[in-house]
């Protein structure tokens, strides 16, 4: 009997990630997607400068090493239902979403038949990958905007549907460098997720099953509200600051792994060294 199907990882990039140096998010993505035997497509939906932006990943996918690269560009929603787009996800084993405004992914891709296609590959293996705002997306539920570096409140963030890649759980870029754990705790509360993930530019998690790695420069912060003992969202009115108690929290550099099911950190080696063979007297 042939064994079920896995679905492919996601590699969602927190913005700004390096596309000069070693590139090592954007190797990882290449890497799981088959190597030196990729195939690639990218969707710029997100950006309104489809053609430059398009050809700054077909340059770096290319020097890495991919095999075949491929751009869709979907100026329109009707664009995503052609034929020949659909063929190219069909043929990918990458798929990678860019950065540029999160409301136009949705807005031009989902509901297409591209966005069909993109489910079908990925059920059968294909790796997902976006950054920015092809990172805020990946959720059911994402955050479209909302005010940086101040405290939490209701009013911050406006909230909307995602793509629905990663359910039940929230989603932010550029988190250290702009200051978001505040818009990240508001945008939590306010939606049915327990888990909110901030990613720092030029850094990844790696979802693949029920756990996800960090892979690159910077850090990776997970806000857990599982284990809250209060919040006051009851009653709030607009601009009135939001208190939320009993949060955990996890700052996760390179290296270090998490369990979206147990809701536990994965020290490197932690594994490794349990399963060792216990010595016998």
């Amino acid at each position: 009997m042939a064994s079920e199907q896995k679905r492919g990882p996601l590699v969602i990039i927190g913005g700004a990630e390096d596309r000069e140096g070693d590139c090592v998010v954007l190797r990882e993505f290449v890497r799981r997607a088959g190597g030196v035997q990729a195939h690639i497509v990218v969707l710029t939906a997100a950006t309104s400068m489809p053609r430059e932006v398009g050809d700054d990943y077909i340059r770096v996918f290319e020097k890495i090493g991919a095999e075949d690269v491929q751009v869709i560009d979907t100026e329109y929603a009707e664009d995503a239902d052609r034929q020949e787009a659909v063929d190219k996800v069909m043929q990918a084993t990458g798929i990678f979403f860019t950065g540029g405004d999160q409301a136009r992914i949705i807005e031009l891709i989902k509901g297409t038949r591209v966005d069909k296609a993109i489910r079908e590959r990925h059920a059968q293996g294909a790796v997902i990958g976006g950054t920015s705002a092809g990172a805020a997306m990946m959720p059911d539920t994402m955050i479209i905007e909302g005010d940086s570096a101040t405290n939490p409140r209701v009013d911050i963030v406006d909230m909307g549907p995602g793509m629905g890649f990663l359910p039940g759980i929230a989603v932010d870029q550029h988190f250290a460098q702009r200051g978001r754990l505040g818009r990240l705790i508001a945008a939590l509360v306010q939606q049915p997720a327990i888990l909110g993930i901030g990613i720092d530019e030029n850094t990844a998690v790696i979802v693949d099953g029920d756990e996800f790695e960090v892979v690159g420069q910077s850090a990776v912060t997970v806000v857990d509200e599982s284990e809250a003992t209060h919040n006051n969202l009851q009653g709030l009115l607009k601009g009135e600051a939001l208190a939320v108690c009993g949060v955990r929290l996890h700052i996760l550099p390179h290296g270090y792994r998490f369990n979206l099911k147990t809701r536990q950190a994965i020290i490197p080696g932690e594994v490794q060294q349990s399963a060792q063979p216990q010595a016998v007297a």
